[in-house]
């Protein structure tokens, strides 16, 4: 599909303490989206945590980093990296990141468990300073990104994967502030996936099984 699909430890055990969600996971049987295919880290994203709400910065801005190395490629790429972007970006620990001197650069750069691309690790190293930027203005980065859904999950009613749009009237705000503060690889399309990621939209289509579990 268009918008970029996401498998993340601290979101799945949230999901899998939660018995309603568990019982549904057990019984999904065939009602459930298509798009992970027959690959298990695909389905264990969708399954546990696509469309979870989150409200912890550093998890948001794992997806903001994440998100960024995406473009141009699957998500399937990227999930399966996953944990070597984890490890080689401390964590998604936007402090550090924003520290990171010429010699991380180059680290990261002959680093084979990530997308070795100049342009994004340069951008993500731009990106985590403005990041702590916004913490410092809105208290949280949770406050400012969520306030492009009045926080709230937009629940949208699709009934085929081809339905579901590369962007919104919510994502193109988003993308327009967030440039404007000087972020970059934060297109609306990026932005909309984004959303789905952290749970800003819920696009499960109808019927999956996963449909309204979001808490």
């Amino acid at each position: 599909m268009k918008s970029a699909i996401r498998n993340c430890n601290p979101q799945s055990e949230i999901a899998i303490r939660n018995p309603k969600l568990k019982s549904a996971i057990r019984n999904k049987m065939e009602n459930t989206c298509t798009w992970p295919g027959n690959d298990p880290l695909m389905n264990e994203y969708h399954d546990k945590e696509w469309g979870l709400p989150v409200h912890d910065d550093r998890k948001l801005f794992e997806f903001l980093v994440l998100d960024a190395f995406q473009a141009g490629l699957s998500w399937k790429t990227i999930l399966h990296r996953r944990e070597g972007f984890r490890e080689a970006f401390d964590n998604f620990d936007a402090a550090k990141i924003a520290a990171y001197t010429e010699e991380d650069y180059n680290r990261l750069l002959n680093d084979a468990g990530i997308i070795r691309n100049r342009a994004k690790i340069r951008g993500t190293m731009k990106n985590a300073q403005l990041f702590l930027a916004i913490q410092q203005e809105f208290g949280s980065f949770d406050k400012y990104i969520w306030q492009f859904t009045e926080g709230k999950t937009i629940v949208n009613h699709w009934t085929e994967l081809k339905q579901i749009p590369a962007t919104s009237p919510e994502s193109d705000a988003m993308s327009k502030d967030m440039k404007k503060r000087g972020f970059t690889f934060c297109g609306s399309t990026i932005c909309y996936a984004f959303m789905q990621a952290a749970g800003l939209v819920d696009d499960h289509v109808e019927g999956c099984f996963r449909k309204g579990l979001l808490k």
